[in-house]
């Protein structure tokens, strides 16, 4: 990893169907950053839990409107954004842009979904790098239902093997990573680092920043 004076922090997502792991991966890969000598922000989406709510409400019968909702909240959220990546070195989020199009876009015919990805990228910034938690759907709803939560409207098999398809689409891009999420949670790390360009054995100095490449 090099430094890049030229350019702000590095911004990291983490995207993955409801039950890959994201939260966790997103607080160790935080922490192991820190360790390292970096400054990092961790953030999720969506930022604004009432926007969230309404996405979530709405998409499953209108996966347009709950798009946009979604979209919106990034929108609202950029200049806290743009603020971190002036800041730290590195801004981890737990999702990004690309979930919307995952769950929303694949349940639009292709038009509409080529309109969507032009929105999501006028509306925010794209990931430096985007870390794909893969997992079979069968596996994800066992994890959820060991959550001592009620299950979220798109959180069935159905639904998510279409959604899983499209992250294996969108993961055709020079930009993202593709883990097992089925791999102990150490691992995981470990190769999320070294995909980062960050040694897991010597620390970096802050600063020095990994290219986009």
């Amino acid at each position: 990893m090099t430094p890049d004076r030229r350019r702000h922090g590095f911004l990291v997502a983490l995207e993955g169907i409801d039950g890959a792991g994201k939260s966790t991966l997103a607080r160790n890969l935080a922490a192991a950053l820190r360790r390292r000598g970096f400054s990092v922000a961790l953030r999720h989406e969506p930022t604004d839990p009432r926007l969230g709510a309404l996405a979530q409400s709405v998409g499953r019968r209108d996966p347009w409107t709950g798009a946009v909702y979604f979209t919106v909240d990034r929108y609202l959220a950029r200049p806290k954004l743009e603020k971190a990546l002036r800041r730290f070195d590195f801004v981890v989020t737990d999702r990004s842009f690309f979930s919307t199009l995952a769950y929303q876009g694949s349940a639009l015919p292709g038009p509409e979904r080529r309109r969507l990805a032009e929105l999501e990228r006028s509306a925010t910034r794209e990931p430096d790098r985007v870390i794909l938690l893969e997992i079979p759907p069968r596996t994800a709803l066992r994890r959820l239902g060991r959550r001592p939560r009620k299950r979220g409207p798109l959180e069935e098999r159905r639904i998510l093997d279409r959604v899983s398809r499209e992250y294996r689409s969108l993961a055709q891009r020079g930009r993202w990573v593709v883990l097992d999420a089925r791999r102990p949670a150490r691992e995981l790390l470990t190769r999320a680092l070294d995909r980062l360009g960050v040694n897991p054995r010597r620390g970096q100095r802050a600063g020095s920043r990994p290219s986009k490449r």
